[in-house]
């Protein structure tokens, strides 16, 4: 939780902005070659965030990345990108409701490399 309080409220600096579409289409310079330009800091910082999250993981493995561990990865990112999306583009959520999602998905990680 502590790396998650650390990317998703820290780390982030210009992705915050980058991240929503509505920067690029407003940005002075605009160009309809940006308009899906904000994918990349979305999925940059879904990245960043899932490498953050998994690193205790990673350290109790030794360092060991397992298809588990991989698939894992894939998975918390893809959801994250969505979520953040679904906030920061979509409008369909808030804050609150995106912070939940980011919990549950890090408890979601922690039991599935805890029991299995």
């Amino acid at each position: 939780i502590f790396f998650h309080i650390i990317d998703d409220w820290v780390l982030q600096g210009k992705l915050v902005t980058m991240k929503q579409q509505s920067w690029w289409l407003n940005h002075p310079e605009y160009k309809d070659m940006y308009k899906h330009d904000y994918l990349a800091a979305l999925i940059t910082h879904a990245f960043s965030w899932t490498f953050m999250i998994m690193l205790p993981i990673a350290y109790v493995s030794h360092w060991k990345m397992s298809a588990g561990f991989i698939i894992a990865f894939l998975i918390n990112l893809i959801i994250h990108a969505i979520v953040d999306d679904l906030k920061a583009n979509r409008k369909k959520i808030n804050l609150i409701t995106d912070q939940l999602i980011h919990l549950a998905q890090i408890v979601a990680t922690f039991c599935f490399f805890s029991f299995a």
